[in-house]
This record gives C-alpha cells, sequence and structure tokens, in this order.
C-alpha cells in the first residue's frame, strides 16, 4: 500500500502527518505506525498523526496522536500545533480552528507563522521541594534544578518515568527545568513513548509554565520557554482557587516535506 504523507515540526518535534479523512489508515495497526516513525527503516517522527473527520458538532477535525512506539497516546501540545498547520495546508480552515482529541476539545489559531493552541484547564498540582506533578493532557515530572546542559536526560528521565511513583498507571514524561532569566526557563524533556530526550515537548513547557507560576517562582501570567528545538510561550489565567484556565501554548509549526511510502 502507497501511503501519502506529510512531515511536520514545531521546535524540533517532529510528526508524521497523515489526511486520514478517507480512513486509509487503521490507529490499531501499531506496526505500520511503529515502522513509519522509524528513523532508519521508515521516515521517521516523534509521533504519527492522524487527521480525522470531525465527530463533534462545530468541530473542524479530529487529532488522532500516536507516540514513535506505534501506540496511540496522551495529548501532544506541540503536534496538535503542527496538526492546526497542517490543516491550514489542506484547506480545511483558515486562522482559526476547533477541534477533538483524546483529552477533549481544542480551540487554536494561526497568526504571522505561530500557532496558539488552547490546552485543557489544570486544577490538580502536586509539589513538594524542587519537584512538581501535573497533568497538561499528559502527565508530567518536572525537577527545577541548576546547569539542565549538563543533565543525562535520557538516563535520569527513564530513571523517573520507570520509577515506582509512576509505572503502574502507565509512566510519566520528565521535564528538567532552570530559571534562565525574569519569567524565562530553560526546559529539557524526556518523553515517554520516544523512550529519549526530544527536542520539545508542548505539553511539557505547559506543565513547567503552570508549576513555575504554581510554586512561586514566577509571578507573570506569561512565561518564555527556551528547548534545544526553539522557543515556546505559555499564557494563563490563574484562579482564586489556584485552578489555572484560559491556557495557550504558542510557538512555530512548520511543513518540512512531502512524500509517499509503500508500507
Amino acid at each position: 500500500m502507497k501511503i501519502s504523507f506529510f512531515k511536520y515540526q514545531g521546535t524540533g518535534n517532529d510528526f508524521v502527518m497523515i489526511d486520514n479523512r478517507r480512513n486509509l489508515i487503521s490507529k490499531n495497526d501499531t506496526k505500520m505506525i511503529r515502522k513509519l516513525c522509524d528513523r532508519k527503516f521508515g521516515i521517521g517522527a516523534d509521533g504519527l498523526i492522524l487527521l480525522g473527520n470531525p465527530e463533534v458538532e462545530g468541530d473542524d477535525f479530529k487529532m488522532v496522536y500516536f507516540n514513535a512506539d506505534g501506540n496511540e497516546s496522551s495529548m501532544c501540545g506541540n503536534g496538535g500545533r503542527c496538526l492546526v498547520a497542517f490543516a491550514k495546508y489542506l484547506g480545511i480552515i483558515e486562522n482559526e480552528a476547533t477541534f477533538t482529541a483524546v483529552d477533549g476539545a481544542h480551540k487554536a489559531s494561526i497568526e504571522n507563522g505561530l500557532v496558539s493552541l488552547q490546552m485543557q484547564n489544570v486544577s490538580e498540582i502536586s509539589q513538594k521541594g524542587n519537584i512538581s506533578f501535573l497533568d497538561t493532557g499528559s502527565p508530567h515530572h518536572i525537577v527545577f534544578t541548576e546547569n539542565v546542559k549538563d543533565i543525562d536526560v535520557k538516563a535520569e528521565g527513564a530513571a523517573i518515568r520507570n520509577s515506582d511513583t509512576y509505572i503502574a498507571s502507565g509512566g510519566t514524561n520528565v521535564n528538567f527545568v532552570e530559571a534562565e532569566a525574569e519569567n524565562t526557563f530553560l526546559v529539557r524533556t524526556y518523553e515517554r513513548g520516544v523512550e529519549d530526550e526530544t527536542l520539545s515537548c508542548g505539553t511539557g513547557v505547559t506543565a513547567v509554565a503552570i508549576a513555575a507560576n504554581a510554586s512561586g517562582r514566577v509571578h507573570a501570567k506569561k512565561i518564555h520557554l527556551k528547548v534545544p528545538g526553539g522557543e515556546l510561550s505559555v499564557s494563563f489565567e490563574r484562579k482564586e482557587n489556584n485552578s489555572y484556565e484560559n491556557i495557550w501554548l504558542t510557538g512555530p509549526a512548520e511543513q518540512v516535506f512531502k512524500g509517499e511510502i509503500i508500507c
């Protein structure tokens, strides 16, 4: 079978995009999805995203996301932003979108090459010392530390991801964070499903921004995050009960190339 695909990246987080409105790809074909994401024997990507027909009234499309291991996964922020850019390329939307992903409804907009994605509200944040944990569509363990550039993210991230604290619930993503300047943080992320460090993680930087505010490390309502693949920003509203709403993740999303592959 010959499949047409598109490759997108958002601050170095890269994805295989497939227009699946004709249901050409089965989301249960784990082996094929894993092969498409393989950097040696396939196209190569951190994950694969299917753009499907909307199933909710008022939506423009549906998002189905898979990690590089071939398994359907929780929400991917950068993937969602790239999918919005893909939908614009396909002519499905103009500058605004509404779609449903595994974690629920999302709104998005595109302006001057930047895609802003509204994330789910956050009401539960666990904090202890320099450690925070919260779910921004995907679970994130956050470590506020120093000298982030010197950390062995793959080794230390894997140890936390597979620790007794998280393994029973399917593991967690792990973020190592260093304050660089006022309202600016350096972030490196170990992603479950990829099982390695990625150049960027959208739900990860969203979690970092909220955790930084909740822990009193920063008081701004818009925070800048620097990742190995570029820069992102996260804005939000903090409510009186310390919940977070109107959360927006913003950054670039670009088409890298398109092609066909025989599976």
